[in-house]
């Protein structure tokens, strides 16, 4: 297993494009589709919020159904969410369109947006973008590099990443792109990620597999504890890989779930680091708890907790923060047998042990806790389960970006 260069256009068979479409933003990309002309298996988690975007509701129901999926159309400024039945019509107006233009069976296209919610979306806009796009289709780097963009909001880079592997003696690959900056604290089950692979896998191991990865992969991060409406995590297979269809949780599954998994995990990081005004990649190790969830529980509680992302952007080792915030997070445990240490590219500093601080040198605990990722490492003596979860710093600049997010 390796990771190689691109996005979603990596694995075989799979095609890209972007537009300006000026459904909000002017002058920038707003707009993208991925497209397979072999009908693919698809799968799919969403948030968990109660209030649903239209686009979730729409795609809910396409993989409830079991359609053969061959196109995401996505668009980045507004979200289509709390828009009531013009929002729905909306959805299914934008996949008949796309379906019409590339000859596609209904219900085979799945639909996401992204930005402001509460605002209405113009269905001219959305289909000259569409027109556009389907004339530009390409397998080719760059197209799936452009789709990447065409999602971002706040975002300030596009993510995406490929990795190649090996399933039943054919060479397979699986390609991502993520967007998410602020209101990134999913659930799933205005986070959004599209992934693409050429492996052939039956629906229901393949929505196995997501659901099993994403607990502890973009379950695990947050920017700033508020849930979208938005939240996708979406992944069509079209099988061109031309690998025996894994049917069964056999070998071929195992590496399949493997490659899943470290895409997710690396996307994941990826949005955590790139939270709203962010200046730090914040990672929380729980090693040593007595059970795997308490574990989740625990460096999910560090990395949400307002002072302690403060704390991280200050590059002040006031560790009080993460022992309170492990204190509040539900899990019971004896605060005396807890091991605390903050590590970085910089070297590593040991703060807490058998219930006393330990002496430590403020201006070297500083300089660790000055690198692009800061990691606490827990130990809580009481198990051996463990579990890492990723936040960021917490800065002026997030204010200052949501004060004025509408405009």
């Amino acid at each position: 297993m390796k990771q190689i260069k691109g996005g979603v256009t990596a694995a075989k068979g799979f095609k890209a494009a972007s537009t300006e479409a000026n459904i909000k933003y002017k002058n920038r990309k707003d707009m993208m589709l991925i497209y397979s002309e072999s009908p693919c298996t698809a799968a799919g988690v969403f948030t968990s919020n109660v209030v649903k975007a239209a686009p979730v509701m729409w795609d809910k129901e396409i993989l409830s159904d079991l359609h053969p999926v061959h196109a995401i159309v996505a668009n980045s400024g507004i979200a289509n969410a709390c828009t009531g039945e013009q929002g729905r019509k909306i959805c299914s107006e934008t996949a008949g369109e796309v379906e019409m233009l590339l000859g596609l069976p209904e219900n085979s296209v799945l639909v996401a947006s992204t930005g402001v919610i509460g605002m209405q979306m113009n269905m001219d806009a959305i289909k000259n973008g569409i027109s556009k796009m389907v004339t530009e289709l390409s397998d080719s780097e760059e197209a799936g590099t452009g789709a990447a963009e065409a999602i971002m909001t706040t975002d300030t880079h596009s993510k995406q990443m490929a990795m190649e592997f090996e399933v039943g003696g054919k060479v397979c690959r699986i390609g991502a792109l993520a967007k998410g900056s602020g209101m990134i604290h999913p659930n799933m089950c205005t986070m959004l990620s599209f992934m693409t692979t050429d492996v052939s896998i039956s629906h229901e191991l393949l929505q196995k597999a997501l659901r099993a990865v994403v607990v502890d992969t973009f379950n695990m991060i947050s920017v700033d504890g508020d849930m979208s409406t938005n939240d996708s995590l979406m992944v069509m297979a079209n099988g061109d890989a031309g690998n025996t269809m894994i049917i069964e949780e056999n070998d071929d599954y195992k590496v399949f779930v493997e490659a899943l998994y470290t895409i997710c995990k690396e996307m994941s990081r990826m949005l955590a680091g790139d939270g709203e005004g962010a200046t730090a990649l914040f990672t929380v190790n729980v090693i040593n708890a007595d059970t795997k969830e308490n574990a989740r529980v625990l460096a999910k509680s560090v990395i949400c907790s307002s002072l302690t992302k403060a704390m991280i952007y200050g590059h002040d080792a006031n560790f009080g923060r993460i022992l309170c915030a492990l204190g509040y997070s539900g899990v019971l445990f004896d605060p005396d047998k807890v091991e605390l240490s903050i590590e970085s590219a910089a070297g590593s500093v040991l703060l807490f042990k058998n219930g006393e601080p330990i002496e430590f040198d403020e201006e070297y605990a500083t300089k660790v806790l000055s690198e692009e990722e800061v990691i606490a490492k827990v130990d809580m003596h009481t198990g051996t389960e463990e579990a890492t979860a990723w936040g960021c710093d917490l800065t002026y600049d997030y204010v200052k970006i949501n004060a004025d997010y509408r405009s």
